[in-house]
């Protein structure tokens, strides 16, 4: 699994917006949340070329960046392996840890609900 820094995330983020995706695009994009320099976002771009996490191509004097993979399987690959690191795999723990610090919204307990609903469904269980 590719390891991604928390400024590369960013301009992961920004590329996943809307890609394939000139440099100006992404320093545009990231402009609005970051006060990162060009140059800066230019290095981590090329970072995230050597890590093999985007591609490039050269038009004319633009590059175009392309990402290598979805933003889904990134993130599902980065919770599986958040969840096995500190609680061994278990997500309960999780959710209580936070059900209990009450950082849980009407919203996440109702969406939380939902996927369970809808897991319980699919496995049969819910009838």
């Amino acid at each position: 699994m590719i390891e991604l820094s928390k400024a590369e995330f960013a301009v992961m983020k920004a590329l996943w917006a809307g890609y394939p995706a000139k440099a100006s695009d992404i320093i545009k994009r990231l402009s609005d949340d970051t006060q990162w320099h060009e140059k800066t976002i230019k290095t981590l771009l090329g970072r995230l070329v050597k890590k093999n996490a985007i591609t490039f191509e050269k038009q004319g004097r633009e590059y175009i960046y392309t990402p290598t993979i979805e933003r889904d399987e990134y993130t599902h690959k980065e919770s599986s392996s958040f969840i096995q690191r500190l609680f061994q795999g278990r997500i309960a723990p999780l959710v209580s840890g936070f059900a209990k610090t009450q950082q849980l919204s009407q919203r996440d307990i109702d969406e939380l609900k939902q996927v369970i609903d809808k897991w319980e469904q699919e496995q049969g269980k819910g009838k």
